[in-house]
């Protein structure tokens, strides 16, 4: 016959990681990232199971008293309602940068859907152009020739421009997020389409001698506004995943679970996507020297995954190794 003793000796190890969670949860939640929320859930059912099971069998017993208040504490995590909710600073200082790494396989992949069309483009572009300008929709026409060089844009023509840019911008990242509904299939050609038509226009610019002048039209803002529809991407594939790949869940549950942070991703991204239509706007034309140009967008992109790096797969890693470090907590917890 088991003895409270034993029991306590058993499970302390879950205990001691469900307290950890809690505390962790209670001090800096955003480190608890999708995985530890619910890794915390289910810690707590099984700390309720145990405390049902306890209060059958030892009643009275010490145990009860320590197990109780955890039991307590868990389930105001899980079920209540929190009265301190994450201001728009926060979630732009560092929940979204949390939400795009909590799924760093995604993120290659989204590259991947992106960047192997446009490489297939380019070269097709820069070998048989004719039958490359021939097949790319109308409405990209007139991209594949570059601005002239020296072209002066007025302001009124420049902000008319960039608010273009940005709406275009906007839906087109819009488009790849809401594809995910579809099991991700509109997603995906969304991305393989735009990395497609990119990798055709670039081809066909610098296969024309024209390729300082396709520099000018899109190095300021073309390697932002390129990672801005990667998170579109990243959030379509993750809600696509959630229908194909449901688990142990239903999937419209498993849907219901991805959504949000997709939504998140996807309003979070909206502020970049302005600016690079403000800087299609008004950094493209020849005032600005090429290598500024050039040096502005890539120096956006690096710092744009580099605090995807730093603010988000760093807080998922401490947070992993916390969940990891918990179960040493055993017997403190209840101690």
């Amino acid at each position: 016959m088991m003895s409270a003793e034993r029991f306590e000796a058993e499970r302390a190890a879950d205990w001691g990681e469900l307290d950890a969670a809690l505390r962790q949860a209670r001090e800096k939640p955003e480190r608890l990232g999708a995985d530890g929320v619910r890794r915390l859930g289910v810690l707590y059912r099984a700390a309720a199971a145990d405390l049902a099971f306890a209060r059958r069998r030892f009643p009275g017993d010490p145990l009860l008293g320590r197990l109780e208040p955890l039991v307590l504490r868990g389930r105001a995590a899980v079920y209540g309602r929190t009265g301190r909710r994450q201001s728009v600073w926060q979630f732009m200082k560092r929940g979204y940068w949390v939400r795009l790494a909590e799924r760093p396989w995604l993120v290659l992949a989204a590259w991947a859907l992106l960047m192997g069309p446009a490489l297939l483009g380019f070269v097709w572009g820069l070998v048989d152009s004719p039958t490359a300008a021939g097949l790319m929709p109308a409405e990209f026409q007139g991209a594949a020739d570059p601005p002239v060089e020296g072209r002066d844009f007025d302001a009124d023509e420049a902000s008319a421009f960039s608010a273009q840019v940005m709406f275009n911008n906007i839906q087109v990242t819009l488009l790849a997020f809401a594809g995910g509904i579809t099991y991700g299939l509109v997603t995906v050609y969304a991305l393989v389409f735009n990395g497609l038509i990119l990798g055709v226009i670039a081809g066909l610019a610098i296969g024309a001698g024209n390729g300082i002048a396709f520099l000018r039209l899109v190095s300021s803002h073309g390697p932002l506004e390129i990672s801005c529809i990667v998170v579109g991407g990243i959030a379509g594939l993750r809600m696509g995943w959630a229908l194909i790949r449901p688990g142990v869940l239903r999937r419209a549950t498993s849907l219901r679970r991805e959504a949000l942070p997709a939504v998140e991703m996807a309003i979070g991204t909206v502020p970049y996507l302005v600016l690079c239509g403000v800087l299609e706007g008004f950094a493209t034309g020849p005032e600005l020297p090429v290598w500024f140009q050039a040096g502005l967008g890539f120096a956006l992109a690096i710092a744009f995954w580099t605090l995807v790096y730093v603010r988000g797969s760093r807080a998922t890693s401490r947070a992993g190794r916390s969940r990891r470090a918990s179960p040493a907590a055993g017997r403190a917890a209840l101690r």
